[in-house]
């Protein structure tokens, strides 16, 4: 692909609050939780929540516990143990886990036996694949070469790193303090001991950071060469967390932060990465931008990912369930989420049950967001209905996106184009019902 060149002033037109498209509907939809039934046979994506920093970094929206004690740790996993057992019993035996995801928190927060103990736990709880795809998410400044290792028994082959920004002012204001060389030590020391792929997050928006710094922290991370890269737009949330409070007089401003988006797009570009879509960015020979190419891309509360059609199951507090037309979440809160499984009880706080219509227009966004593309015979062959007559209003909606090159129609589809990927969810908000129908689209996060 060219190096995309992007102009402020499309960045200001579209920069409006939207769906990240994780569920559709989205999680603001979740009410009661609906019953869990077995899930039907085919291939699972497991996902373990371990929530616990050992500090508290002040960008951070997650959902995690601070805390000093390493004890806390070994007691989670036991009830995250009790959790496994009681999903099991959902999993239909012909099933095979394709996928499993470490997040959090700081899933390398446990110790090296603590990792390897986790692996052992999920292996013996859920029917395994030949090939699985095992990803963690990793903080540098607690990786250890035990850990590495640990980590690698226990299965993982890919590894996602958390490094934001690599500018002292800019760390130091956001308490996440790690140096270049840090960062390189630990991708060194993934790579070495063997796994497949790497991530680097990187964050634009955060307080103190200028078109200058964040292009030196670009240069700095190309220097490492890894695999993919997620640039995430900072989210200010300080009624969520207060402590985002201590740096808004910092922040960049609206124009600026734009400007960051721009320059991250083009030389990441121009370096050679794909822009898979939105956020995203990979290494051409990587197996995201192959399954972008191969019609298997899938997009669920983990962000991208490179298996379509996987049964989703999330384990340990805060996390979300998809799978039967079903979305289940569960407690955001520990007490509760070890109150409910002490009960011999899943702990399950709220859910959906998605609607015909929802099925079809979630295969219509899908579509959009992971293959860029629609075929309105081969969707339509999916879905059951004839897509271009129950989607024509949505289509007709299309005249200004198409004017500003985000999309070509055809008499046998649509296609978004290379500009339109960082605009695809502008695109597929024309598709969802629930936004014609809200009062206010303020509750979502700013597009760019």
């Amino acid at each position: 692909m060219n190096p995309i060149t992007v102009s402020l002033d499309q960045l200001r037109k579209y920069n409006v609050a939207g769906p990240r498209y994780t569920s559709y509907p989205p999680a603001n939809h979740f009410t009661q939780t609906p019953e869990i039934e077995m899930a039907e046979d085919g291939p699972l994506s497991l996902y373990f929540h371990l929530p616990f920093c050992s500090t508290q970094c002040l960008y951070c929206g997650c959902t995690n516990i601070v805390t000093g004690d390493q004890s806390r740790s070994a007691e989670y996993l036991g009830y995250l143990e009790r959790e496994m057992k009681l999903r099991a019993t959902y999993i239909a035996p012909e099933s095979e886990t394709v996928q499993i995801q470490l997040g959090g928190g700081t899933p390398t927060f446990l110790l090296p036996e603590e990792i390897e103990q986790l692996g052992g736990m999920i292996r013996s709880y859920f029917p395994m694949g030949k090939t699985i795809e095992a990803g963690v998410e990793v903080d540098p400044r607690c990786l250890t070469a035990e850990k590495v290792q640990a980590l690698r028994n226990a299965g993982f082959n890919r590894a996602s790193l958390g490094v934001q920004d690599t500018d002292p002012v800019v760390q130091k204001t956001i308490a996440r303090i790690q140096t270049l060389e840090k960062v390189g030590e630990a991708n060194q020391a993934l790579r070495e001991s063997g796994m497949e792929s790497i991530n680097f997050d990187l964050i634009y928006g955060l307080p103190g950071q200028t078109i200058e710094s964040f292009s030196q922290t670009i240069d700095d991370v190309l220097t490492l060469s890894p695999d993919r890269f997620a640039v995430y737009s900072y989210a200010h949330i300080p009624w969520i967390k207060p402590f985002q409070k201590s740096f808004e007089d910092q922040l960049p401003d609206v124009e600026i932060k734009l400007q960051l988006l721009q320059l991250a797009i083009e030389k990441l570009t121009e370096a050679g990465y794909v822009y898979i879509g939105m956020d995203h960015f990979s290494k051409p020979d990587d197996a995201m931008a192959k399954a972008l190419n191969n019609g298997t891309l899938q997009r669920n509360f983990q962000g991208y990912s490179t298996l379509k059609g996987v049964e989703l199951h999330g384990m340990g507090m805060s996390s979300i369930s998809h799978f039967g037309g079903r979305y289940h979440q569960n407690h955001k809160e520990l007490d509760a989420y070890y109150a409910a499984l002490r009960n011999n009880e899943l702990p399950l706080l709220r859910g959906y049950t998605m609607t015909g219509e929802d099925k079809i227009r979630y295969a219509a966004i899908m579509h959009i967001m992971c293959n860029l593309y629609i075929d309105y015979a081969q969707l339509s062959a999916e879905i059951g209905v004839d897509f271009a007559e129950y989607f024509k209003t949505d289509i007709a909606s299309l005249n200004d996106l198409e004017a500003d090159g985000l999309l070509h129609r055809e008499p046998g589809g649509l296609r978004v184009t290379p500009l339109g990927r960082l605009f695809v969810r502008i695109i597929a908000m024309r598709f969802d019902s629930y936004l014609q129908n809200e009062q206010s689209k303020g509750r979502y996060s700013q597009t760019v």
